[in-house]
């Protein structure tokens, strides 16, 4: 039997493209060269997000949309803020 997902207390689903930490190596203007280890042999997008800078939560981060080896798209971006490197899957 199939728990219905629309029923009081039952679990929701984690948020899609969730945001998942990633290894990133920087060139020396802080593009990403390598992606989990896969080289990026393309970057085709670069922007920036602002954010909440009046909250106690503000948001800083710097995404790069690049193209591995593998042929794959991948968002990554690094968190100004809190520091580090995080994925999302790419269109």
């Amino acid at each position: 039997m199939v728990a219905d997902p629309r029923a009081p207390g039952a679990a929701r689903p984690s948020r899609l493209n969730q945001p998942r930490a990633a290894l990133v190596d920087e060139a020396f203007d802080g593009t990403p060269c390598r992606v989990n280890r896969q080289p990026v042999v393309a970057v085709r997008e670069e922007w920036r997000v602002v954010d909440r800078w009046w909250t106690e939560e503000p948001v800083s981060r710097r995404y790069f949309e690049v193209v591995l080896e593998s042929g794959q798209n991948v968002v990554v971006f690094r968190d100004e803020e809190r520091g580090g490197w995080y994925s999302q899957r790419g269109a």
